[in-house]
């Protein structure tokens, strides 16, 4: 697999992740169309995803695991440990298998399919579906230091991604796979304020999108520490510094560090 457009990439599971995915890996050339299949048991979602990729679609999850040197689990996690067992000695060492199934430990595939593969588990998030994703991703059982790039690579044709302990996953859940209905939030609540001073909601609304689009960009971009860029907007007796001080009366700060906190909970208690 040195030519990574040889790479062959099989999902399943064709829903709204996996076509971004594949979409992502085709339009960036990781591989070529020809090369990634999905399989479904849903006929219009097979039909979506070869329409949207140009990618194959098959019916047997077997058929996709066997031609596969790269086979992601994109279902449900309910449906998950059936289909572990469908691949029971179809999935070994020979594939890397890669899971975005929310909460399933790697344990779970570990003790299903063998301790002999090579699995990674990722916590994507819905930005992914824009190429704008936040991921963060865990080695288990046999998979190296090769595959985590290669999945890092995969994982950055949508957005950008990390690599953690298993152990840090719950938080990652809680940060970046609960944030965007955070940020939502905090889009919806800016435009809301516009309006109450005057503007009207389209307006209000596309700014308060863009000045959240851009302020994230600036973090990315700069490396510097968001209070240092904060401090930059910020002069003395200025409108900026009104508005903090607002916010802080509020408590954004504390209410969205507790939101974090409890996300990362409630995904612990989940994946028990």
């Amino acid at each position: 697999m040195s030519d990574s457009r040889q790479i062959k990439v099989g999902f399943i599971g064709a829903g709204r992740m996996a076509t971004a995915l594949a979409g992502g890996l085709i339009s960036s050339g990781f591989t070529s169309a020809e090369n990634v299949c999905a399989s479904d048991t849903y006929e219009s979602a097979r039909e979506k995803f070869a329409h949207e990729t140009g990618a194959t679609t098959l019916e047997a999850n077997i058929t996709v695991a066997e031609q596969s040197d790269i086979v992601i689990l994109a279902v449900k996690p309910q449906q998950l440990p059936d289909v572990l067992q469908e691949l029971k000695g179809t999935i070994t060492g020979k594939q890397l298998l890669v899971s975005i199934a929310a909460g399933s430990p790697l344990s779970l595939f570990l003790e299903t399919l063998g301790d002999s593969i090579r699995v990674i588990r990722v916590m994507p998030n819905t930005p992914c579906l824009v190429k704008q994703g936040a991921s963060a991703f865990a080695r288990g059982g046999k998979a190296t230091e090769a595959d985590a790039s290669l999945v890092d690579s995969l994982l950055s044709t949508v957005g950008i991604a990390v690599e953690v302990p298993e152990s840090q996953l719950d938080a990652v859940t809680g940060l970046s796979g609960s944030g965007p209905a955070y940020i939502y939030q905090i889009i919806e609540a800016l435009s809301d304020g516009a309006v109450r001073m005057g503007l009207p909601r389209h307006v209000a609304t596309q700014l308060a999108a863009q000045t959240v689009k851009g302020a994230a960009e600036m973090v990315l971009e700069t490396g510097e520490h968001p209070g240092a860029l904060k401090d930059a907007v910020t002069s003395p007796g200025g409108t900026t510094i009104a508005g903090i001080h607002a916010l802080e009366s509020g408590g954004l700060r504390s209410s969205l560090m507790n939101a974090v906190a409890a996300a990362t909970l409630r995904s612990i208690e989940l994946g028990k």
